[in-house]
Order: C-alpha cells, then sequence, then structure tokens
C-alpha cells in the first residue's frame, strides 16, 4: 500500500469502566484509504493481517453482478441485498434468499451452509443470501452444484479473481481459510480492506454501484432491523456503506467520496467494535453529532475519550 499525507496515531484503547472503575481493555486498529490504496489515518498498523470474514460478501456479491446473473434470473436489488448480508434467519431474510434459488430452479437443499441450532433449514443462516448468490451463479454458468465451496471451485476463483484485480495482486498469494458458512474468506491487512471499501464507494464501478445502492436502499435485508450495519445506513441514508464480520471487524465505506475505513479489535470484541466506529465515523465526519448520539445511545454509552489527532482513546461505562 502506498502511504501519502497519513495521520498516525497509537492503536486505540477501548476501556470498559465500572463506576469509573476500569473492567476490561479492548485494543483496536484501525485504517482509512482511498481507492487508490493510499493509507491517509492509522490508529495502530495498517499491515495488521485479520481473516475479513463477512465483509467480504459485497466483493464476493460481484460474481453475480459481473456475470449476467441478475438478468438472467430477473434478480432485483432486494436479491442482492441478501447476496451481501449477514441476516438473522426472519422470514422475510429467509424468503428473500429463496427467492433467489427458487428463480434459477435449485432447491433449498442445494445450499451448503449449515442449518443454525434450533433452525430447520440452511435459508435460516445469515450466509443464505451468499451462498443463493454463489448457485444462482453457477447455475447461470453450468457450473458443479454440489461443490461449490471448494477453493478450487470455478465460482471461488471467479470470485477471488475479482478481489484480487481490485487488490492489483496476483490471486495466488492470498492466504484462504473456510469460514463458519462453510465459504471461503481470506486473510488480508486492514489497509487492503479499508481499500476494498473505498473502491465500493468510489463510484467509478457501475457493478460495485448497484451494489451500494442495493445494500444501502435495502438496508433491513443485509443485516435486521435494530443491528448496527442496517441502523447506520438508514440513518445516513445511503451516505454510508457498512458490513461487519465476525472476530471485530467492521468496514464502512463513505459513498461518491471513495474512502474506506476498516477496524479490527484485537480480541474479536463486538462491542468495542461498534464504540470504535462511532467514535470515528464522528471524528472523520462521516456522520453527524445527532446520528453518534442516537448509535451512542442505541449500541454504547460513550463518555470521557480523550482525541488523539484523527483517532484516539475511548472509554465505555
Amino acid at each position: 500500500m502506498t502511504m501519502a499525507k497519513t495521520t498516525k496515531s497509537t492503536a486505540i484503547k477501548v476501556q470498559l469502566l465500572r463506576e469509573g472503575i476500569v473492567e476490561s481493555v479492548h485494543q483496536v486498529e484501525a485504517v482509512v484509504c482511498d481507492h487508490r490504496g493510499r493509507v491517509l489515518s492509522v490508529a495502530g498498523n495498517a499491515q495488521t493481517t485479520a481473516f475479513v470474514r463477512s465483509a467480504l460478501k459485497p466483493f464476493q456479491a460481484l460474481a453475480v453482478t459481473s456475470t449476467g446473473t441478475l438478468e438472467r434470473y430477473d434478480l432485483s436489488d432486494r436479491d442482492l441485498a441478501i447476496i451481501c448480508s449477514s441476516h438473522k434467519g426472519s422470514i422475510e431474510q429467509s424468503r428473500q434468499a429463496f427467492h433467489i434459488l427458487w428463480c434459477c430452479e435449485l432447491e433449498p437443499s442445494a445450499l451448503q451452509c449449515p442449518i443454525p441450532p434450533g433452525k430447520s433449514s440452511p435459508l435460516e443462516h445469515g450466509c443464505s443470501g451468499k451462498h443463493a448468490g454463489m448457485l444462482a451463479v453457477c447455475q447461470q454458468r453450468n457450473w458443479a452444484i454440489n461443490t461449490y465451496l471448494q477453493r478450487n471451485h470455478p465460482v471461488q476463483r471467479l470470485i477471488l479473481s475479482k478481489i484480487a484485480e481490485l487488490l492489483r495482486m496476483p490471486a495466488e498469494e492470498f492466504i484462504s481459510a473456510y469460514d463458519d458458512c462453510g465459504a471461503p474468506t481470506y486473510l488480508m491487512e486492514l489497509a487492503q480492506m479499508a481499500t476494498l471499501y473505498a473502491q465500493l464507494t468510489s463510484g467509478e464501478n457501475l457493478e460495485m454501484e448497484r451494489i451500494i445502492r442495493a445494500m444501502t436502499i435495502y438496508a433491513g435485508l443485509v443485516s435486521g432491523e435494530g443491528e448496527f450495519d442496517t441502523e447506520l445506513m438508514q440513518l445516513t441514508q445511503g451516505e454510508l456503506v457498512s458490513k461487519s464480520g465476525a472476530e471485530g471487524i467492521q468496514c464502512i465505506g463513505q459513498a461518491r467520496s471513495g474512502l474506506g475505513l476498516a477496524i479490527k479489535v484485537l480480541d474479536g470484541g463486538k462491542r468495542a467494535k461498534r464504540a470504535v466506529a462511532i467514535h470515528l465515523l464522528k471524528q472523520l465526519g462521516w456522520i453527524t453529532p445527532t446520528i453518534a448520539e442516537t448509535l451512542s445511545d442505541k449500541y454504547i454509552n460513550l463518555t470521557n475519550f480523550t482525541r488523539l489527532d484523527t483517532f484516539g482513546e475511548l472509554s465505555m461505562v
């Protein structure tokens, strides 16, 4: 990654306070990049690596938008939103994933994501939309259905080629591992994650523009009512696109600016990444103080943080 006009600070320390006494501490690293891959702001180390997990979904969706699959099966932006989602298995969300399969004449039994505990169908798994999208591409291209999750399957090679092209590096250099849903995910530097989201929101790619439109218009499908990604996208009315990942990953892009933010909580904590996201989005000017207050009241009570350049320390009570 190219370093240009970079604002640096130490890693962000998030303290959980109980009646003013420190009870827990989280260390968080964060990076802002532009669509050219230049690191503009960093707290900690921009080269810290982590698996991108579900924050990869908008880019896995490029396999659908770039192959004519949407047009072949007359899939809508609602379908594209569920393909990018980490949903809660609601009836609406599960039906939307089913709609994709129905349009391309596949049964839910083709899904190889797990059946969640206490549920009755893989359609209720949070990644069923992503899997349905992969299956739709396979059906459209006449590729094997029963092996679609294997790393060397054509649909997975296509996804990797899209990511490699965006990051301008050879596909064979990526390190992969299977995510909890059974699909490959990739080890990336935080700066690479931020760059992907900067490119997603740069306005230079029609396929990614459609993905942004689908995610922001149908934000309720992307995670669900009361969930951080959905609330942030609804409150900012399409200005921000947000996608979380497991183990403390949060990625956000600012529409039309070509800027992306990637956050990693080193211990994987969800509460810390939400607090840091709100804190940094306010400091960056990506959300108004009113929106920051609304999000803080809903997800975390923020008090007593000290501003350090672009990024800084943060306490939670």
